[in-house]
């Protein structure tokens, strides 16, 4: 990969490029959580009109990650990328003034846009890194998407109860979007003014719908992301229904997301050690499915949230991975990343509508949780049928 003054780009400046992009595509999101009841106090939202908080940015994953293909195969990868963080800190910025429901949903939809658009796009970054440094551009993401679901995660309460306003604590987040912009167009945004070069395969690369690996990988991200999301959302005031205090599950809530940090690094170096994805796919899910079964004990909650955390990132990591493995070049990957991320996020848009909407029912997480459990099981058995149709091993060309 090369500057648009056709020096190479060094490896550090790539993976600073994608660490401060990837940082911006979750705080938007989970700062919400912390201060959600107050939103719903302030605002007077019911919980199912709160979930869209959380569903209104998947659901722009969903509709359009298969748009930023065409976007970035018309207009340059990096720079619909730079443009996407643009519009992430608009987003973010505009919830200064979020002080009625349709304001604060809009804002929703503004940040998802960005999200939507950039996530695809960085699976092409990740696959230009070659297939040897890919598992270690992924880990970098999947570090800097865990990092920000933490920071969004662990500071947005505290700064509404030194400043409060939740209003102000999340469009706090907008200052990392305005840090990435001039690193991005700096780092690699030059490139966007080379003109696309139709060298390898067509200008606009199809999404793999009749490929039916390619809806395995779809089926799996969504199931993947919908209990994901689902905990973004609703994991505090789960804990706060199990028995914990308010800052407690607050804490809690820090934890699940900061433990997603190293997952990517941890994930790496197992596979170099013992290459296979089918391990440490049910690996994760069974991590995951243990917490999720942990949750209704309020002896055994900060290991739920522990476990569950690492188990969420190593999944991510992977869901991630396995697209970049079944491309063969950097705008396949992000024709893959499309569909799985478009049809997986609409899956996955429907997780915390669905608790949402279940808890005002039944005033209970008790149905959401047990929904939840069956999921993860429905996830394992899809990871066994990925592997089983593999026709290779892609993780030795990989790790």
């Amino acid at each position: 990969m090369s500057r648009g003054n056709g020096k190479p780009l060094s490896a550090g400046w790539l993976i600073a490029a994608l660490f401060i992009a990837s940082l911006n595509l979750r705080p938007a999101i989970s700062s919400v959580s912390p201060v959600l009841d107050l939103i719903r106090s302030d605002l007077g939202m019911n919980a199912s009109a709160a979930s869209l908080l959380t569903s209104i940015p998947v659901l722009c994953m969903a509709v359009l990650s298969p748009i930023s293909a065409g976007l970035g195969s018309r207009f340059g990868q990096e720079r619909v990328i730079g443009w996407s963080l643009v519009l992430i800190g608009a987003g973010t910025l505009l919830r200064l003034a979020a002080f009625s429901p349709p304001l604060l949903l809009s804002t929703a939809c503004l940040t998802g846009i960005g999200i939507a658009v950039m996530g695809p796009l960085l699976s092409g970054i990740i696959k230009k890194a070659g297939p040897r440094n890919a598992p270690m551009m992924t880990a970098v993401y999947a570090m800097a998407l865990s990092s920000g679901a933490a920071l969004g995660a662990g500071l947005s309460a505290p700064v509404q109860s030194k400043l409060h306003s939740w209003q102000t604590a999340l469009a706090l987040w907008a200052l990392l979007a305005l840090a990435a912009v001039p690193v991005w167009f700096g780092a690699i945004g030059r490139q966007a003014e080379e003109p696309s070069k139709p060298a390898v395969g067509p200008p606009v690369q199809k999404l793999p719908w009749s490929n039916a690996k390619a809806w395995l990988l779809t089926i799996h991200f969504g199931l993947m992301a919908l209990v994901f999301y689902s905990l973004l959302a609703w994991l505090p005031p789960m804990l706060q229904s199990a028995g914990a205090s308010r800052l407690y599950a607050g804490t809690l809530f820090t934890v699940f997301s900061v433990i997603q940090i190293p997952s990517g690094w941890i994930l790496q170096m197992l596979l170099r050690r013992y290459p296979s994805r089918l391990t440490w796919l049910l690996a994760a899910s069974i991590l995951v499915l243990a917490g999720l079964i942990l949750i209704v004990c309020p002896a055994c909650l900060w290991l739920a949230v522990l476990i569950c955390g690492l188990g969420s990132g190593m999944l991510f990591a992977l869901g991630t991975l396995l697209p970049i493995d079944a491309a063969s070049n950097p705008r396949e990957a992000v024709s893959w990343a499309a569909m799985t991320q478009s049809a997986g996020y609409l899956i996955a848009a429907a997780g915390p509508i669905w608790v949402g909407w279940t808890h005002d029912a039944s005033l209970s997480f008790g149905e959401a949780e047990l929904g939840l459990i069956a999921v993860m099981l429905a996830l394992m058995i899809v990871q066994c049928r990925i592997v089983r149709q593999s026709a290779k091993p892609a993780v030795r060309s990989a790790a």
